[in-house]
């Protein structure tokens, strides 16, 4: 079974590092933190192993330097703030990492960058790229256009990192944050809570586990590094969640030690492609399925067909994404949609051969074809 002993041969690591490492409470930049962190990078790239660095900051270094000390609460805000902090960023880990004659290259991520199959694939050719050439790929949300980003449904770029993690076929995860890694309660506020060494399935009893808020600069909590943690096990990737502060953290953690929680990744993990109609894609719509249609969709590997629908929501379009929700309102599948909403709601309940009667043309018999769907009931990301 994997383990920490594993983590030394880990070839390709992504390490994600949130705004409270980065910055200071007054949301100037940690220059000490920084060259700390770009100095264990540049190590790990001496020692061998190929490195993605995902960092959050851009906000939180704008509020510096316009003098703001609260975080922002309107997105145009917070649009300025990245705008500003980005280019602040980037300047620094440039002249950092050339201080150890490395090169870096800034990378700016959308939703839609991993929602589109072409861009996903293109996105994933890019970051090949450029480690072939030895560079170092600096990794952010474009937060200046991406509302959905800015409006924290990525949770400080924990998720980001994760996909980014299953895009490039990553070894190890490391988030970077201002807790040592995952406990029973949020120790903030329970003196009782016990600190979890190793995960090795997330369950519902883990999940409950989480404390919600991040601090005031950052916007992740634990819940949203338990939704990264999903991904990257799933990805065949594992995952450890350790304090950015703690001296020599990516060193210990690399060499085996036992800082921090490790994710187990799952020995068989998703391939590229279910894996990107997991985690990458976006639904566009929901259809709602009979008990006996779950059963068959889950256990039995099955396609979904029209007699097991009993609605759908949306009005998405043949060639969409959709999510598959069991009777219980759990998605429990996700996948491409041969038929559009109206379509379905016509052909919903019926037999195949009745699919020419009802809408005039003989079309497919599977609404969402097995080939084009991936279970998510163990997978299942909120």
């Amino acid at each position: 079974m994997f383990g920490r002993q594993d983590l030394p041969k880990a070839r390709r690591v992504i390490v994600k590092v949130g705004t409270s490492i980065l910055t200071h409470g007054t949301g100037k930049l940690n220059l000490e933190q920084m060259e700390k962190l770009v100095r264990q990078l540049a190590d790990l790239s001496n020692r061998g192993h190929q490195v993605i660095l995902v960092t959050s900051g851009a906000v939180g270094a704008g509020m510096g330097r316009l003098g703001l000390e609260k975080r922002p609460k309107s997105v145009p805000e917070k649009q300025a703030c990245a705008a500003v902090g980005q280019g602040i960023l980037m300047h620094m880990y440039e002249k950092l990492f050339a201080e150890y004659g490395l090169v870096v290259a800034q990378v700016l991520l959308t939703r839609d960058d991993f929602a589109f199959r072409e861009r996903y694939i293109n996105a994933g050719n890019t970051l090949e790229a450029l480690l072939r050439m030895n560079v170092i790929p600096i990794i952010n949300e474009n937060d200046t256009v991406a509302i959905d980003e800015i409006r924290l449904r990525f949770g400080d770029n924990d998720t980001l990192s994760a996909l980014v993690a299953g895009l490039v076929r990553g070894d190890l995860l490391i988030l970077l944050t201002d807790i040592d890694g995952l406990y029973s309660a949020n120790p903030r506020v329970d003196p009782t809570a016990v600190f979890i060494p190793e995960v090795a399935e997330i369950t519902p009893e883990i999940e409950a586990m989480a404390a919600g808020a991040g601090t005031n600069l950052g916007t992740g909590g634990m819940a949203t590094k338990l939704q990264a943690a999903k991904i990257a096990v799933e990805s065949g990737v594992a995952m450890v969640i350790a304090r950015g502060s703690r001296p020599n953290a990516l060193r210990e953690i690399m060499n085996g030690a036992e800082v921090g929680t490790l994710f187990v990744p799952n020995e068989t993990p998703l391939p590229g492609y279910k894996r990107w109609l997991a985690f990458g894609s976006a639904s566009s719509g929901r259809i709602h399925i009979d008990a006996g249609a779950a059963e068959a969709i889950v256990s039995g590997g099955k396609s979904l067909l029209p007699c097991g629908i009993t609605g759908a929501e949306g009005e998405f379009q043949s060639g969409d994404m959709v999510s598959i929700i069991s009777p219980d309102g759990l998605e429990v599948a996700r996948g491409v949609t041969q038929y559009s909403a109206d379509q379905v709601r016509r052909i919903m309940g019926k037999q195949c051969q009745d699919i020419e009667a009802v809408l005039g043309v003989k079309g497919v018999d599977e609404v969402v074809h097995r080939d084009n769907l991936t279970v998510m009931v163990s997978r299942h990301i909120g």
